[in-house]
């Protein structure tokens, strides 16, 4: 087992890369994770998301996609808001981004980082390591859970008691042995805030998720025309939904992010529909560089502006609408006509 020393070392090092939190978790001991995986895949909750089902078995432990892992190094970067970002879609001629992906992809701002510290821990222990950000099949939100990071919260998503429920994940994977920490335990209570705040009733029970009625999936994951009902709850919400994570009481412990590259960017904030609306190809890839955005492509990402259009009861969007009706993607012109038609009557 590798000393306190050797911790103190990896999190002042971790510390001095930007990152909030540090903690640790056995790779290989046991857990249920895998099996409640199983269960939402079996249920069909993944929707259109295919490769959580090809890649079940190897997403149902670590040691399942790398049998030499025995250590879990968890890292946390904040990326919380200087506000609560909800009341920005009262301007419902303004599409709302979620707050995540207003900034530069958390993918690209943690991975070199990462990698950083994985070079150091493996020249220190002469031990192989991995490094994963959301971009392999590992279970991150779990093993956080076990190393102490917080506790997956009746939303499904990571929850702290110091950074509420903005922090990016990511994972180091050694093949030493390194003392794990405590894991938090559950401090949500009675409350549902989370649960009671979502359109679309996406939470069959508290702890459970069916992705094929969240806005996060239907907006970023899901390609095809949405069911009206869920066209309609979507409001004014382009890019994912924040609304279950900032009801949240714990985010009264959270602070602004520090990390530059993280903070929202002003264009993306309260962005105008009509403007949106407008973008081609190339105008979309230029607005949306080194944004997660970008990877959903222009026709997604113009079919939700789309349908926020149709909320919206501007009539003076009823021509961007238009405009789009003989759009050269299937998608975008059915939406382009549902929404024409939403604002017809006004």
């Amino acid at each position: 087992m590798k000393t306190d020393g050797f911790k103190t070392f990896i999190r002042e090092r971790a510390a001095a890369l930007g990152f909030d939190a540090c903690r640790f978790a056995s790779a290989a001991e046991p857990w249920s994770a895998g099996e409640r995986l199983a269960h939402f895949v079996e249920a069909g909750r993944h929707g259109d998301m295919g490769w959580m089902e090809t890649t079940l078995k190897r997403r149902a432990h670590p040691t399942a996609m790398w049998d030499g892992a025995r250590s879990a190094i968890v890292l946390g970067l904040n990326y919380g808001p200087g506000h609560d970002p909800l009341p920005e879609m009262d301007d419902r001629s303004a599409g709302y981004i979620s707050v995540y992906a207003r900034g530069d992809d958390y993918h690209e701002v943690i991975k070199g980082r990462l990698k950083t510290l994985a070079g150091q821990i493996a020249a220190k222990t002469d031990q192989d390591v991995k490094v994963f950000v959301d971009t392999a099949p590992l279970m991150e939100k779990p093993l956080a859970h076990r190393a102490g990071l917080g506790w997956q919260g009746k939303h499904t998503n990571l929850l702290s008691r110091t950074h509420g429920n903005w922090l990016f994940l990511g994972v180091i994977l050694s093949a030493a042995e390194i003392e794990p920490d405590e894991p938090e335990t559950e401090h949500c209570g009675r409350c549902t805030a989370c649960l009671d705040a979502c359109p679309t009733g996406a939470f069959p029970a508290p702890f459970q998720l069916d992705a094929r009625r969240c806005l996060s999936y239907l907006t970023i994951e899901f390609a095809g025309p949405w069911p009206e009902e869920f066209r309609i709850a979507a409001g004014s919400r382009i890019y994912g939904c924040d609304d279950c994570l900032a009801v949240c009481p714990w985010n009264k412990f959270a602070q602004e992010a520090n990390e530059g590259r993280v903070q929202a960017r002003d264009a993306l904030v309260s962005p105008r529909l009509a403007d949106l609306a407008a973008l081609d190809d190339a105008a979309f890839r230029a607005l949306f560089s080194k944004s997660p955005v970008k990877r959903i492509g222009r026709d997604r990402f113009v079919r939700n502006v789309l349908y926020a259009i149709g909320n919206s009861g501007d009539s003076a969007l009823k021509a961007s609408a238009e405009a789009l009706l003989d759009d050269p993607d299937a998608v975008v012109r059915d939406a382009a006509d549902w929404a024409t038609s939403r604002l017809s009557g006004i």
